[in-house]
């Protein structure tokens, strides 16, 4: 009777371990089943907050390409305008120095003549004006005159470059070239073709007979090189405009 009553007993200890530990079991299971199901939807919510941010930059990304693009558009524009702007400033750039040089105030060099005319050693007889053996304004001019007619292209009269503005006029023993005054001799200089410009001031009855006449020592070198400089005064046109 013991040994059923034990046996029994024995059995029911058993049962009730065997569900202890099922019990366990099934709620480590479950446990597992709900910690798996948490990381899950942890990791789908993690993969759309990266896919949103992903698209974000690739709509940021899409945004500096086409803002880039853009901007390489108007550097190739302003580029363009640059290269005609700066053709347009070379251009006028030019013009000014073409001008410059016609106008006198650009030094230059190149092949003609180099006159010099001094007074004369001669004594007037009696009855002659003695002015008549000096060089005078006026024999200047003519000689000046005849180097233009000869084509000469910038000339000078003791460095003192001529331009339209410049004057050549007696002040007493001297001559005002340019508002500055010079005594003789007078040395004028003057690019052109040195042949043709020297053969214009020796033509037959012209201004250098009339002053080797009175003994005006006139002295004509031709040069290959010869330096006209620059007309450097200041200009300022009180009355003249330019009309439009």
């Amino acid at each position: 009777m013991k040994g059923k009553v034990f046996q029994v007993v024995s059995f029911v200890m058993v049962f009730l371990i065997m569900g202890f530990m099922i019990s366990m079991e099934f709620k480590t299971i479950q446990g597992s089943v709900k910690t798996a199901a948490d990381t899950s939807r942890g990791s789908s919510v993690n993969v759309d907050e990266l896919s949103s941010e992903l698209q974000n930059m690739t709509d940021e990304r899409n945004a500096l390409k086409q803002q880039v693009a853009e901007l390489n558009k108007k550097l190739d524009e302003l580029n363009s305008s640059s290269s005609k702007y700066e053709a347009t400033l070379n251009a006028l750039s030019q013009d000014v120095e073409k001008y410059k040089e016609l106008a006198g105030f650009t030094a230059m060099t190149g092949p003609g003549v180099i006159v010099t005319l001094n007074d004369s050693d001669l004594q007037p007889k009696d009855g002659e004006d003695p002015n008549m053996f000096l060089v005078h304004d006026e024999d200047l001019i003519k000689v000046v005159n005849e180097l233009k007619a000869g084509g000469a292209e910038a000339i000078s009269i003791n460095d003192q470059r001529l331009i339209a503005t410049s004057e050549i006029r007696c002040v007493g023993p001297t001559i005002n070239i340019n508002s500055t005054r010079y005594a003789p001799p007078y040395v004028i200089k003057a690019i052109g073709n040195p042949d043709t410009l020297e053969a214009s001031l020796n033509l037959k009855g012209g201004i250098v007979d009339t002053l080797k006449y009175y003994g005006i020592k006139v002295n004509i070198q031709t040069s290959k090189n010869i330096v006209v400089p620059a007309y450097t005064d200041p200009i300022s046109l009180k009355y003249a405009k330019a009309t439009n």
